[in-house]
């Protein structure tokens, strides 16, 4: 089952098809060729947008987003029941700016696993 490559919510879940992401943006170079894209949810999409990094919410430092092609997620983030935990600066940063733990999407990856339909 195709998933969002940085949520990890199943596509067929989902009323609207997934997007494909261009991991760094073509305004900022970036290339539309497989190592640069990614399946991404529209919530996730839509708050990543352009962004390639952002503010540690604990340091403030700048630091970089998850890359789906360079990283390996289970590194970066665990589940804590329907909220995602980070495990790195990385998984911090790509949290907070794509507001993965927003309450509305807390709440559908609650249902969801009501349902046995999303699992952690």
């Amino acid at each position: 089952m195709a998933r969002c490559e940085y949520c990890q919510l199943p596509s067929a879940v989902h009323p609207a098809p997934f997007q494909i992401d261009h991991i760094i943006a073509r305004q900022h170079g970036g290339i539309t060729e497989l190592e640069n894209l990614a399946l991404s949810c529209i919530h996730c999409n839509r708050f990543k947008g352009p962004n390639v990094a952002g503010p540690d919410p604990e340091s403030g430092a700048i630091v970089r987003l998850f890359h789906p092609r360079h990283d390996r997620w289970a590194e970066h983030f665990r589940w804590d029941g329907p909220k995602l935990k980070a495990l790195t600066q990385i998984g911090r940063v790509t949290i907070a700016v794509l507001l993965i733990n927003d309450p509305e999407a807390v709440a559908v990856r609650k249902a969801l696993q009501d349902e046995g339909i999303f699992w952690a």
